[in-house]
């Protein structure tokens, strides 16, 4: 795998040699633990996402899978991956710039070219996508990309905190609101068994009626949703990656002790937070009028605190070169991370979906959990293999050559591409033997040195 020295300055697509370990063994573990959510809403009724007591059993297993998953997962793994993209638009265009001076072109038609894949995904296949918001929001963080690292975060930080003051309006207006609104909100809360027989029904049968009721979700998703939470969360959050990344956090430069303290404090912090979010609207019985909008806004805090501290003991992880193996295999899931979300959207809509198994509303919380893992051992599996061969994953091939306009090569080079300047097929045939053996010769020699290390 490639280390985490920055490389030298290109004005393409990034090459394999120029990554940086700690970034895609980060994002690699982000995109995994992202399904931990998004699993429920492929499964289960959407508001199910955020009302538990909605649909579904919530009692034994099921209500410790859940527990989990909120405390874990809600909130956290897409937290990460925001801050990531932000580490990402800085990372690009200083490259850029660096190398040609100018970098809009080439960011925007890359954001771009994301709008519409991100298009495609909520409207083809499933509107919980967050790829459309994210090109929406990279569309503005580029313009703050050359501010200080402390700018960055305490704006980010600013940023993040203007959808928890609109919760907290309407939370405190609801007396003023109309009966009819209310009573439209909590049907929404708390759907009736007609509603949701109608929702299940639409997606345990074809593709076109849940074209019919995806469409309009994925709409909301893109505009009144994401004018209340998402330009501000997620656009928040990228200033503070943008931020962190200058200061070295996600490319393990920051000292053992400065990571140690990040996990101990995010995860206590985060912990404390997000269970006393539990604790209160289980009292108070999830109920519409104290939970729908004040609820959420604990775990809404307190991710931020456990996602730094997932991010540190990456970090960590990579500083101190552990679980060597896990972590290729993380890098790899990491530099296909558009593939493998979108390929987790295509496996879990043929599961849940009728156009495939059709179990939507059938699968309880434990064993949509035990399909994560299957997805996470299937991913871990397949990302390797294919880099082994190809330079990038098929999403990633795409997104790049529809960026630089120019086809990218995808085939991974085995031998040098100079060997037709050899006069005639026998000298030819005579160098690829040559090179072929003197790299496994290399090979060896690069085996029994790590092999010497280890020991």
């Amino acid at each position: 795998m490639p280390d985490t020295t920055l490389p030298t300055l290109s004005v393409g697509p990034v090459r394999q040699t120029a990554r940086i370990l700690s970034l895609d063994v980060l994002r690699g573990f982000a995109v995994l633990g992202i399904l931990v959510m998004n699993i429920q809403s492929f499964s289960m009724i959407g508001v199910a996402y955020i009302n538990p007591t909605a649909y579904g059993d919530l009692t034994g297993a099921n209500y410790v899978v859940w527990l989990l998953c909120h405390v874990l997962a809600d909130m956290k793994f897409l937290s990460i991956f925001s801050m990531l993209f932000g580490a990402g638009i800085v990372l690009m265009t200083s490259r850029r710039e660096a190398a040609t001076g100018r970098s809009a072109g080439v960011h925007y038609r890359r954001m771009g070219w994301l709008l519409v894949i991100g298009a495609m995904h909520a409207y083809l296949l499933w509107y919980g996508d967050v790829l459309f918001s994210y090109a929406m929001c990279g569309f503005l963080v580029f313009l703050f990309r050359r501010r200080k690292p402390v700018t960055l975060i305490i704006l980010g930080l600013a940023v993040v905190g203007v959808a928890t003051c609109i919760s907290l309006l309407f939370h405190f207006s609801l007396p003023q609101w109309p009966d009819e609104a209310i009573v439209e909100l909590q049907t929404v809360w708390q759907p009736t068994e007609e509603t949701v027989a109608k929702e299940v029904a639409t997606y345990r049968g074809g593709w076109l009626g849940q074209f019919r009721d995806r469409a309009p979700n994925a709409l909301f998703f893109e505009t009144f949703f994401f004018l209340m939470l998402t330009l501000w969360r997620a656009g928040g959050l990228m200033l503070v990656g943008m931020g962190l990344f200058k200061l070295g956090f996600f490319s393990a430069a920051q000292s053992v002790r400065a990571y140690m303290t990040t996990v101990v404090v995010g995860f206590i912090g985060g912990l404390a937070l997000i269970l006393y979010g539990v604790q209160r609207n289980t009292t108070l019985e999830w109920a519409f009028e104290r939970v729908f909008f004040l609820g959420a806004q604990f775990n809404y805090w307190g991710s931020l605190f456990f996602c730094l501290a997932w991010a540190a003991l990456i970090m960590l992880i990579v500083k101190l070169d552990l679980l060597s193996g896990v972590t290729r295999r993380l890098a790899t899931v990491g530099q296909m991370a558009l593939t493998n979300y979108i390929t987790q959207t295509l496996i879990c809509t043929t599961i849940f979906y009728g156009h495939g198994l059709g179990l939507y509303g059938k699968v309880e919380r434990l064993w949509q959990l035990a399909i994560v893992v299957a997805v996470w051992i299937l991913q871990l599996i397949w990302s390797p293999l294919w880099l082994r061969r190809y330079r990038f994953g098929p999403m990633e091939w795409l997104w790049r050559s529809l960026t630089y306009w120019k086809r990218q090569p995808m085939v991974r080079a085995i031998l040098p591409t100079t060997f037709s300047t050899y006069p005639n097929s026998a000298d030819r045939l005579k160098g690829m033997v040559e090179v072929s053996f003197s790299t496994l010769l290399t090979e060896i020699d690069r085996y029994r040195k790590a092999q010497e290390g280890r020991s």
